[in-house]
C-alpha cells in the first residue's frame, strides 16, 4: 500500500481515514512509477513497480522466512531472477518496511523499527518520482525528465545489455548458492585498466583473470586506455577499451541475457531459454573452473574430475566440512627445528599459486630441496623439469591446483613421524557442497521471527484492515501506537543487534568477564580498555568510555560502523552495552598488542626532543603490518556499502594477532560517507596530533584522503623506527616535527643521486637485515602518502596494489652496506 510519509491514524478524522483506506486499495495496481511522497509495502504483493514491456519487477524480494530485499528482477524466469538489490547485505523485515520517495528528493528503505537500512544519494535534489525503464534500470528524475539517480550507477553482481561498464563500477559475486550477500569474488577494471577478476577473502587477494603468469599484452589486452568502459550490447557481444571482448554462442537479436560474477568466481554470461524459462550458458571467462583462486582455502587442492573437487593433501585435514573456504589444517606444528626430522611427500601434477619464497633455474632437484629444508618458512617447495629445473619454495598454500597440464610436483614438508598413510589417496568434495549451501532460511528465520510479543500489534493491524471494519481499526491503531513506544527499546535489545551480527552484553556480565575490570590494557582519550573472558572462553577487549555523555557520539559511531563491516585486518565488535550510566564496547582481544608498544620504546621524558626507537620487530613482520593496514583502510574507503573514514589512523590503533597480523581499531570518530555524495565538513577537529593531515587546520571539506596521510605517517615510522610525529630540531636548531625534517633527508639524498640512501633511511636496529625493494616501496609510498595537496595523494587501493607487486619477494635479505 501507498502512504504518505506524515500520515498517523490517530491524527486522522474518521472520514478522512475511511478514504485512505479506499485509495489505497484502488491504487496497490502494478505501475512502472512512484511518485514523490509515496511508497512501497513489504506487506502488500501488489506493491511493485513493473516495466512498460513488463520485462522487469521492482519490489521487495522474499528470501528464507520473513526476510526481503528490495530488488529488480525478470518478471518471467522460473525463478524470477534478481538482477540488482539495494540491501543485499542486510536484508528487512516482512512487516512495517517501506521503500518511500520522500519530498527532499531521497529513495529510502526502511526497516520494522523506521531505521534507514538504504538510501539514494539525491538529499535537496528536485526528484519528481522513480521509474522503472524496459532495460530493468530504476532511475529517480525531475520534472523536466533529468536522471539524478539510477541503479545502473550501483550495479551488485549482474550487468544487463546496454549497461555501461566503467571505471568506477564493480560485479561483487554473492556470498554462495542461493545466497544473495557479498561475497569473495569481484570483476572490475585495476588500476591499469584492465578488466579483472579477483578473489578476495578473509586472508589473501589474489587476482585470477587475466592469467596472472602473462603480462597484459600477452593476454591481448592493453592498458592504454584511460577511458576504461565496456557494453554489452543486444546481439551478445561485449566490448572493452582495454580490448577485452566475446560473444555468446547464440549471438542475436531478441534475446533476454545477462552477465553475471557468480559465487564460484566465474563471470559467465546467460541467455534466457524462452521454452524452459531457464538460463544456458552463453559464454563464461574461465574455462578450467579450478583455476579460480580461492576455490579450496588455505592448503586446499582443487581437481578438476570434470566439476571441481576440493581435497585435503597428505598431513592436512578439512577445517570445516561445511565451509571449503576455511581449507585444510595440518595435523602437525610447524617444522621449524633443525634438528627435527622431516620427509617430503610428492603432489605429481600440482601446483599452489603465489606465496614464493624464492625462484631459482636453472637448479637440481637436491638444492630446490636443501633451500626448502633450510628455511623455517618453507612449507613446500615446487620443482618443474621443463627445460631448466625451476625451483618455487612456499611460505604458503593457497590456491592449490592438479591437472595434467602442470609439468611439475609439489614437495609437502612433513615431519618424518606423521603417519601419512591413511591420506594418500584423499577424497575430494565438491566445493558446491558445504560453504556455498544456503544458509539463508535458517538464518533469516531467527534475524525475523515475528512470534514474539513484541510485534503482535502488527498481527492485530493486519487482521483489523482485512475484515476493513473502521470500529476495529480504530482500537486496533491505538494499541500499535502503544506498542510502537516500545519497539525502538527492543530493537535496540535484540533485533538491530542479531542483524548486525553482535550482541547486546548486560553490564554485570562483563563486569564478571573483566574480573570486575582488573586488567587494564590501555587508555585513550575515549577510555580505558581491559581484558576479559566470556562465558564460552572467548578472550576479550572492553572498552569502558570514561564520559558517558560525551562518548555517546564516539559509542554509537563504533556501534554503527562495526555492524556494517567485516574484514580481517580490521577488528572485529562482539557486542556492546549500553546503559543509563555505562557504555562499553567488546571486542576481539589482539594478542601481541598495539604497534607503537612493538615499533617505540618509551620516549624519555627529560628531553623533550628525543625520539623513541623500535625494539624487535623483524622485517618480515613490518611488511606483513603494512600491507594489512593498507588493506583495511581500502576495504573501509572502497569496498563498504558506505565508505568510512577512520580519522585516528596511529601505531596506537593497529592492534596485532598472534601473527602479527595487523587489525585497525578504535572507530569512535570515524565518518560514514555515502558514495558520490558531496564531501562535508566535521563540526570538530578530530584525530591524534603529529599523524593529521593539513586539511584538518586549513578547513577544508574532509576526505578519506585525511586517512591516506595518517598511513603515509605510520608506514614512514615503520620504515624507520622512530616517532616522526615527534618534534626534534632541525637545521640551525630550528624545531620541527620528525616527519618534516625525514622528508627533507630522504629528497635531499634522492636529488643528489645517492644510491644507498636506503640503508640510512631503514631502522639501524634491523642490522640490514630487510628487504631493499620493500622498503624503497614503502618509502616512496610513504612520502606521496604525506603530500600536502590531498589531490597528489594516492588512494588505498592504489597503496596495496603498490605494495603486493613486491609481496611475494624473499621477505628477509641482508641490505648492501656502504661505508
Amino acid at each position: 500500500m501507498r502512504h504518505h510519509p506524515c500520515s498517523s491514524f490517530l491524527s486522522f478524522p474518521p472520514l478522512l481515514l475511511l478514504v485512505s483506506i479506499l485509495f489505497s486499495f484502488v491504487s496497490s495496481t502494478p505501475q512502472n512509477s512512484l511518485n514523490e511522497g509515496f511508497s512501497l509495502s513489504v506487506e502488500d504483493d501488489s506493491n511493485i513497480l513493473i516495466s512498460p514491456d513488463k520485462s522487469f519487477t521492482c519490489g521487495f524480494y522474499p528470501v528464507g522466512i520473513n526476510a526481503f530485499y528490495f530488488s529488480i528482477w525478470f518478471t518471467n524466469t522460473a525463478n524470477r531472477t534478481v538482477v540488482w538489490m539495494a540491501n543485499r547485505d542486510r536484508p528487512v523485515n516482512g512487516r512495517g518496511s517501506r521503500i518511500s520517495l520522500e519530498r527532499d528528493g531521497t529513495m529510502v528503505l526502511t526497516d520494522l523499527d523506521g531505521t534507514s537500512v538504504w538510501s539514494t544519494n539525491t538529499t535537496g535534489t528536485n526528484v519528481q518520482k522513480a521509474e522503472l525503464l524496459n532495460s530493468g534500470n530504476l532511475i529517480l528524475t525531475d520534472p523536466q525528465g533529468k536522471i539524478l539517480w539510477q541503479s545502473f550507477d550501483y550495479p551488485t553482481d549482474t550487468l544487463l545489455p546496454m549497461h555501461p561498464f566503467t571505471k568506477n563500477k564493480k560485479l561483487i559475486s554473492a556470498m554462495g548458492e542461493g545466497m544473495y550477500s557479498s561475497g569473495y569474488y569481484s570483476f572490475f577494471f585495476d588500476n591499469d585498466n584492465v578488466l579483472t577478476l579477483i578473489y578476495d577473502g578473509p586472508e589473501i587477494s589474489s587476482i585470477y583473470w587475466p592469467d596472472p603468469g602473462l603480462d597484459v599484452f600477452q593476454n591481448g589486452r592493453t592498458n592504454y586506455n584511460s577511458s576504461r568502459i565496456a557494453i554489452l550490447d543486444d546481439m551478445g557481444s561485449f566490448v572493452s577499451s582495454d580490448l577485452m571482448g566475446f560473444s555468446a554462442s547464440d549471438l542475436g537479436t531478441g534475446i533476454r541475457r545477462r552477465l553475471v560474477m557468480d559465487y564460484d568466481g566465474n563471470l559467465r554470461l546467460y541467455s534466457l531459454n524462452e521454452s524452459t524459462l531457464s538460463w544456458d550458458v552463453s559464454w563464461e571467462a574461465v574455462s578450467d573452473q579450478c583455476t579460480v583462486h580461492g576455490l579450496c582455502g588455505r592448503n586446499g587442492i582443487c581437481v578438476y574430475t570434470p566439476k571441481p573437487q576440493c581435497s585435503c593433501p597428505p598431513g592436512y585435514e578439512i577445517t570445516d566440512s561445511h565451509d571449503w573456504n576455511k581449507g585444510c589444517k595440518p595435523k602437525f606444528n610447524q617444522i621449524c627445528n633443525q634438528t627435527q626430522k622431516v620427509k617430503f611427500m610428492k603432489m605429481p601434477l600440482t601446483d599452489y599459486y603465489g606465496f614464493d619464497l624464492a625462484f631459482q633455474q636453472p637448479v637440481s632437484f637436491k638444492t630446490c630441496k636443501n633451500l626448502c629444508l633450510n628455511s623455517c618458512d618453507c612449507q613446500a617447495f615446487g620443482y618443474r623439469l621443463a627445460g631448466d629445473g625451476a625451483c618455487y619454495t612456499k611460505s604458503a598454500l593457497f590456491n592449490g591446483y592438479k591437472s595434467p597440464d602442470i609439468l611439475g610436483s609439489i614437495y609437502l614438508k612433513l615431519p618424518k613421524s606423521l603417519d601419512t598413510s591413511e591420506d594418500s589417496a584423499p577424497k575430494g568434495s565438491d566445493p558446491t557442497c558445504g560453504s556455498i549451501k544456503p544458509e539463508t532460511p535458517s538464518r533469516y528465520s531467527v534475524m525475523y521471527d515475528t512470534g514474539s510479543g513484541r510485534t503482535k500489534w502488527v498481527y492485530l493491524y493486519s487482521f483489523a484492515l482485512a475484515i476493513g471494519a473502521i470500529e476495529v481499526l480504530f482500537v486496533s491503531s491505538g494499541w500499535w501506537f502503544l506498542f510502537r513506544r516500545r519497539v525502538p527499546r527492543s530493537v535496540e535489545d535484540g533485533y538491530q543487534a542479531i542483524s548486525s551480527q553482535f550482541r547486546k552484553f548486560t553490564y554485570k556480565e562483563l563486569r564478571k568477564a573483566t574480573k570486575n575490570f582488573k586488567d587494564e590494557l590501555g587508555r585513550g582519550s575515549s577510555g580505558i580498555v581491559y581484558k576479559g573472558v566470556l562465558r564460552d572462553d572467548r578472550v576479550v577487549a572492553v572498552k569502558k568510555l570514561g564520559d558517558v555523555i560525551q562518548g555517546e557520539e564516539e559509542f554509537w559511531a563504533e556501534v554503527t560502523t562495526f555492524g556494517r563491516i567485516n574484514h580481517m585486518n580490521l577488528v572485529r565488535m562482539w557486542g556492546f552495552c549500553s546503559g543509563k550510566a555505562q557504555r562499553l564496547l567488546v571486542y576481539e582481544y589482539a594478542e601481541n598488542g598495539s604497534l607503537d608498544k612493538h615499533l617505540f620504546s618509551n620516549v624519555s621524558t627529560s628531553n623533550s626532543h628525543s625520539t623513541s626507537r623500535s625494539t624487535s620487530l623483524e622485517w618480515k613482520e613490518r611488511f606483513r603490518i603494512a600491507i594489512g593496514a593498507a588493506k583495511g583502510l581500502a576495504y573501509l574507503h572502497h569496498e563498504c556499502l558506505e565508505w568510512v573514514i577512520h580519522c585516528d589512523v596511529k601505531p596506537e590503533n593497529i592492534l596485532l594477532d598472534n601473527d602479527f597480523e595487523p587489525k585497525i581499531a578504535d572507530f569512535g570518530l570515524a565518518k560514514l560517507s555515502r558514495r558520490g555524495g558531496a564531501d562535508s565538513e566535521f563540526s570538530r577537529i578530530r584525530g591524534t596530533k603529529g599523524y593529521m593531515a593539513p586539511e584538518w587546520a586549513l578547513n577544508l571539506p574532509i576526505t578519506a584522503k585525511v586517512d591516506v596521510y595518517s598511513y603515509g605517517v605510520v608506514l614512514l615510522e615503520i620504515v624507520k623506527g622512530i616517532r616522526l610525529s615527534s618534534w626534534v630540531l632541525g637545521d640551525e636548531n630550528v624545531e620541527m616535527t620528525g616527519l618534516t625534517r625525514f622528508i627533507r633527508e630522504v629528497k635531499r639524498k634522492i636529488g643528489n643521486e645517492e644510491g644507498f640512501y636506503v640503508e640510512d633511511v631503514v631502522d639501524p636496529q634491523l642490522k640490514g637485515k630487510f628487504n631493499r625493494n620493500q622498503a624503497t616501496m614503502m618509502i616512496k609510498i610513504g612520502i606521496s602518502c604525506v603530500e600536502e595537496d590531498r589531490s597528489k595523494r594516492p588512494t588505498m587501493d592504489a597503496v596495496v596494489q603498490a605494495l603486493l607487486k613486491c609481496e611475494d619477494e624473499p621477505q628477509v635479505l641482508t641490505a648492501k652496506m656502504h661505508s
